[in-house]
């Protein structure tokens, strides 16, 4: 960017730490051109959905991460306006496919010059978890159309798989300039922060990102909130100058970039603490959930916005992660279908429009969680009634249109389509677009947008 708006995006990112201006510009793209946010001499910012971070090492240019295909021709243009030396190194944060699709021009441009390709380094656990998609394409399809409300998307198959990879730390010095990549578990079990000690930098990825810490998913595979927090603090204890994040905005000033890694970590921390005191004293998952209570003040800060993931599920993946997966109630542990229960409660209750009939009546005096506990089972008993689909559709309409969470609203606008297309006799594509709530989700502008993590 030039110098003006270089100022503009920094003067934004002053006005998101204040609580004074949103994410929204920034996620939507606004600032995301043929030209680099610059940060002092030799630091380019990319700033996008999945931000890159581009150093100008004097022996070529180094990349931290690569973003995704949305910005696979954006990005070069944009690097080579802030360095015409080569592309030299990438280095993926994580293996989530938002971060690792940018690289093909960079190689298509060397195969064109007779030049090396960029060495791409990450940790080993990345090469598992590619080998891993590639083998799971249909599932993290399902699984992503039904959280972002894409009914069209498909999951990649083919993957620039790392150059050279690393267990615990690994330096790489180019030019003027050190990079210190230490390994961490987090949202990922194959996570990178990166340390750039000349320049006072820290490349966090996706352990930092400007909303309260992915660590919950409930779609996705294990997360490691107490690994998260400790990670936080030991980034912290570097007194970092500049703070380049995976999602969000750059954080300039050592003080500024120690509040938000110490609040981080500390909303982690309390979640872990209580969970574990809690699952101590031998009380159901149930239980624990309902019992864990969150700091306000910390969930206030611009940057702990549960507008993502939300603390509940942080709570069930601590105790997937250190209580397995039965939530100790026992007829949980071998459980009849869930279709022939619903058929029980229903016959009990006097038929599935009796239970849909009761879930209306708990819609309109406000206790959401309770209808859809009753009209899923009346789904359940009867799953063609178009009458029980559109209690359905309506009581999970109104749950997306009162959650916080990307996660949440995803999955809730996504049943509600489900039955909505039961009760219309359509299908779910046309479904989730047909309302204001569901064409957001389609757009991917809710919360921090579209596929941003993965299984």
């Amino acid at each position: 960017m030039t110098g003006d708006k270089t100022n503009a995006y920094l003067r934004y990112t002053d006005r998101v730490w204040h609580g004074a201006d949103s994410l929204l510009a920034h996620l939507r793209g606004d600032f995301t051109g043929p030209e680099l946010v610059r940060i002092g001499e030799r630091t380019g910012f990319f700033p996008a959905f999945a931000n890159v971070a581009v150093f100008d090492t004097g022996d070529g240019v180094l990349l931290v991460d690569s973003g995704d295909f949305r910005t696979v021709e954006t990005l070069p243009r944009a690097v080579r306006e802030f360095s015409p030396a080569r592309v030299r190194t990438v280095i993926y944060t994580h293996g989530h496919i938002d971060h690792v699709f940018g690289v093909a021009p960079f190689d298509a441009e060397a195969d064109a010059q007779g030049s090396d390709r960029p060495e791409v380094i990450a940790h080993q656990a990345v090469v598992a978890r590619f080998a891993r998609y590639q083998a799971t394409p249909g599932y993290n399809a399902w699984i992503n159309r039904r959280q972002f409300g894409v009914p069209w998307l498909e999951w990649p198959t083919e993957y620039r798989y790392p150059d050279t990879t690393y267990s615990d730390r690994l330096t790489v010095r180019h030019g003027a300039l050190t990079f210190e990549l230490i390994h961490a578990r987090g949202e990922t079990d194959d996570h990178t922060y990166v340390w750039i000690p000349e320049l006072r930098t820290l490349c966090t990825g996706d352990l930092f990102i400007w909303n309260t810490p992915n660590a919950g998913n409930p779609q996705k595979v294990q997360r490691y909130p107490d690994d998260w927090a400790r990670v936080l603090r030991a980034m912290r204890e570097l007194d970092a100058e500049i703070l380049l994040p995976g999602h969000g905005l750059p954080i300039i000033g050592s003080h500024r970039v120690r509040q938000a890694l110490g609040d981080t970590a500390e909303l982690l921390e309390t979640l872990c603490a209580q969970t574990r005191e809690l699952m101590n004293a031998g009380l159901r998952l149930d239980e624990v959930i309902h019992r864990v209570c969150v700091p306000e003040e910390l969930l206030a800060r611009p940057y702990l916005h549960p507008a993502y993931d939300e603390p509940e599920f942080v709570v069930r993946n601590l105790w997937r992660l250190w209580g397995g997966w039965y939530d100790q109630n026992p007829a949980h542990l071998k459980p009849a279908p869930e279709a022939a229960v619903a058929a029980e409660f229903a016959a009990a209750a006097g038929g599935p429009a009796a239970l849909a009939d009761r879930a209306a009546k708990l819609l309109a005096s406000g206790e959401l969680r309770l209808a859809a506990h009753l009209v899923e089972t009346a789904a359940l008993a009867a799953p063609e009634d178009r009458a029980v689909a559109r209690a359905r559709a309506e009581v999970y309409g109104r749950r997306a249109t009162s959650e916080t969470s990307t996660m949440a609203r995803g999955v809730f606008a996504w049943a509600a389509a489900e039955s909505a297309a039961v009760a219309e006799g359509t299908d779910v594509k046309t479904e989730l677009t047909r309302t204001e709530e569901g064409r957001r989700h389609a757009a991917g502008m809710i919360g921090v947008g579209v596929v941003d993590d993965e299984c």
